[in-house]
């Protein structure tokens, strides 16, 4: 079978026979009469990404108390104080999911909740201050 191909160009005349290809001749394609050739189409600028919505800003840390914070980077999931309760060591005081993985964050020593830090849903680095201790 006898095959026109226009590549870059050049038109190409090729017959394939069982499988093998041989070219038969080769010439410059010729444009359509009537009509230029068509500038190649720019591609379309890329939108630009939205800016991420801002984190809210952490309550500031309340001075004099001893400061939790997160151990890992991740996700608050669950706060089991609030701001003058009494926990003793051990107790739970907020649940951090990383890497889809729930740590439970405890008190680690006996106290009174003088600040909750953080909020349910807020993205926290390692070392964030989640809650401060009396």
């Amino acid at each position: 079978m006898k095959y026109l191909v226009t590549l870059n160009g050049k038109t190409y005349e090729v017959e394939v026979e069982h499988g093998e290809a041989m070219l038969l001749s080769e010439y410059d394609a010729a444009a359509p009469a009537g009509k230029a050739p068509a500038a190649p189409a720019a591609a379309p600028a890329p939108a630009p990404a939205p800016a991420p919505a801002p984190a809210p800003a952490p309550a500031p840390v309340v001075s004099g108390g001893e400061s939790v914070n997160a151990p890992m980077p991740g996700n608050i999931v669950k706060i089991n104080v609030k701001a003058g309760d009494t926990v003793k060591s051990g107790d739970v005081l907020v649940v951090l999911e990383a890497m889809k993985m729930e740590n439970e964050i405890m008190a680690p020593r006996d106290g009174t909740v003088a600040q909750v830090v953080t909020q349910k849903g807020a993205k926290v680095e390692t070392g964030s201050p989640l809650v401060v201790l009396a």
